[in-house]
């Protein structure tokens, strides 16, 4: 038998493998398709203070598919890493032949993460933002904020950037980095004057307490929730949701995370007020008015994960 080689694949190769227009159009592709994605595995891990959690996510794609693959990423969440130095999120994405099971690659779970989060938020996007949206705010100057706005970007002729963090020197360093890339950021600090000229507003953050107020959306105005993981979480108040069209990324989101599941929780929302899923939006894209108010929340799934780790592997097999 002839020994099994494993590729590992770096953050930095992941980088040069993945853009945003191809990856989108990827997972527009497989929220139209017939990937399987089974209900993730969560396990508490019993620790001295603080408790850790496990993270199983498998998905793999359907048997019409040639060349297919089956992969799982597996994320640790360690609340007080922080006190040592190390990320509190980390995570591995196992990538696997789909008609062997062998494995060919470990690809690094944080980064294909990032790409495929905003990824995710800038296909809703596509479906739900205005055409002619060109002026965005980026809630959260956190890792996620750089790749969310280059994935809007990617979607929509944004030309005009504005970046506040509960933090300003975090949201000034952030702009001027992404401004030495050559994109049209600007901190700021004055956040509902900003939101109310904003076309797109993206939100990713641990906020605990809404920061985007409904009443500061305009008209036509697009409304990006990313942050927000759990029930205790929320990055907008109910009003955003009464007055918006809630789209989200799979029927996970009416009962995890912040803002859409807790407003329904509450009775703020119904469930029906949530007009279906992304895959609905990429099978049935819907009619969008200039005036409506659009909003999509992500949990996330496993699908974008498979979809991204097959783009990133196919790329370095096959590099132009």
């Amino acid at each position: 038998m002839s020994p099994l080689f494993m590729r590992v694949i770096s953050s930095a190769e992941i980088d040069r493998a993945l853009t945003f227009p191809a990856l989108v159009d990827a997972l527009s592709d497989a929220f139209r398709g017939d990937m399987v994605t089974p209900v993730r595995h969560h396990h508490e891990i019993e620790r001295a203070g603080s408790h850790g959690t496990l993270l199983l996510m498998p998905s793999w794609t359907g048997p019409a598919t040639k060349g297919g693959f089956v992969g799982v990423k597996v994320v640790s969440v360690f609340p007080e890493n922080g006190k040592k130095n190390l990320p509190s999120v980390m995570g591995s994405y196992l990538l696997m032949d789909g008609e062997t099971g062998q494995p060919v690659a470990v690809l690094d779970g944080t980064r294909l993460t990032v790409w495929r989060t905003a990824a995710a938020s800038a296909l809703a996007a596509r479906h739900l933002a205005h055409p002619d949206a060109s002026r965005m705010v980026m809630v959260g100057a956190g890792a996620l904020a750089p790749f969310i706005i280059r994935a809007h970007m990617s979607q929509r002729p944004i030309r005009e950037v504005r970046l506040w963090n509960h933090r300003p020197e975090k949201a000034e360093s952030v702009a001027a980095e992404l401004r030495a890339e050559g994109l049209p950021v600007t901190a700021v600090t004055e956040l509902e004057a900003a939101l109310r000229e904003a076309d797109l507003v993206s939100c990713a953050t641990l906020s605990t307490a809404p920061i985007v107020k409904g009443a500061w959306l305009k008209e036509g105005a697009h409304l990006d929730l990313v942050g927000a993981f759990n029930l205790k979480m929320r990055e907008a108040d109910d009003e955003a949701l009464r007055r918006g069209q809630v789209y989200v990324d799979t029927d996970a989101a009416k009962t995890e995370g912040g803002d859409v599941a807790v407003s329904i929780q509450k009775g703020a929302i119904s469930e029906g007020h949530v007009r279906g899923t992304l895959f609905d939006l990429c099978r049935n894209p819907p009619q969008r008015s200039d005036k409506a108010i659009t909003v999509f929340k992500s949990v996330g799934t496993a699908l974008e994960d498979l979809t991204a780790a097959m783009l990133v592997w196919r790329s370095l097999a096959n590099p132009s």
